[in-house]
């Protein structure tokens, strides 16, 4: 084979390599996660000014969750998570007692009603203790700020209406974790995060089966199902005492450029 050929085939196998590297590589720099979930929620539980709080009846309400996500090489620095939670739920109850809220005092056998928006949006810090093709497990922590409020109105003309507003941050425990299945597309997945003090918790736990309908360069595309949990025993927060849950089933999309 003649030197110049020789030379020509090195630099298109150098340089088709060197493509090839660097589309691989691509991810390694600079990771971007974006998706979002609809929730069927069912809610159950109380509100009030202090403790024992009245039960309230919800109606079961379809909740809208989307994130963003920013992984980078830097081992010291934290890869970035923002993710906004919608958390409303309205109903019309009875009250059984005498109940106050928001400075106003309402009658036993009262009909109301009850809302409850608690959307928050979660602000996580986290590094990635193991990721390669079958397991993955990310450690961190959440700021999640709540900002919203809690209403009763009774169901006459001219009737009462108590409200109070919150606004806090919430330092919690964060933690998402996927086992893939070797040659499917499909992988198991969980996340959650965790705070608890005094006689006060909350939790934001999800789990489900992800199916990855596109995997290539420029994009990975994965369809998710799952059931999401989150619990507010909140006491005194913001002059606001509270134990409700939101459960139920979702589904989402998930997309990794």
């Amino acid at each position: 084979m003649k030197k110049n050929t020789i030379i020509k085939t090195a630099l298109s196998v150098a340089l088709g390599s060197a493509l090839i590297t660097g589309q691989a590589t691509a991810d390694t720099l600079l990771g971007v996660y974006v998706g979002g979930d609809g929730w069927q929620t069912d809610v159950t539980g109380s509100f009030g000014n202090s403790e024992p709080a009245p039960e309230f009846t919800f109606d079961n309400k379809t909740q809208g969750s989307y994130f963003i996500a920013l992984e980078h090489p830097i081992p010291v620095l934290p890869n970035i998570r923002l993710a906004h939670n919608q958390l409303e739920a309205d109903g019309v109850s009875l009250i059984d007692g005498d109940f106050s809220f928001g400075g106003e005092d309402f009658s036993v056998n009262t009909t109301v009603t009850n809302n409850v928006d608690l959307t928050n949006t979660d602000v996580v810090l986290y590094y990635e203790i193991l990721d390669n093709s079958v397991v993955a497990l990310d450690i961190g922590v959440n700021g999640k700020h709540i900002k919203g409020s809690a209403s009763v109105v009774e169901q006459t003309e001219n009737g009462l209406q108590g409200e109070e507003s919150v606004s806090q941050w919430l330092p919690m425990l964060y933690v998402n974790s996927k086992v893939g299945l070797p040659l499917t597309g499909l992988d198991v997945f969980a996340q959650g995060s965790y705070i608890g003090w005094s006689d006060s918790r909350m939790y934001d736990v999800q789990a489900g089966v992800a199916y990855e309908i596109i995997d290539s360069l420029a994009v990975d595309v994965r369809l998710k199902v799952g059931y999401r949990a989150v619990n507010l025993r909140l006491d005194d927060l913001d002059n606001l005492y509270s134990n409700l849950d939101f459960k139920g089933a979702f589904a989402g999309i998930e997309l990794h450029f």
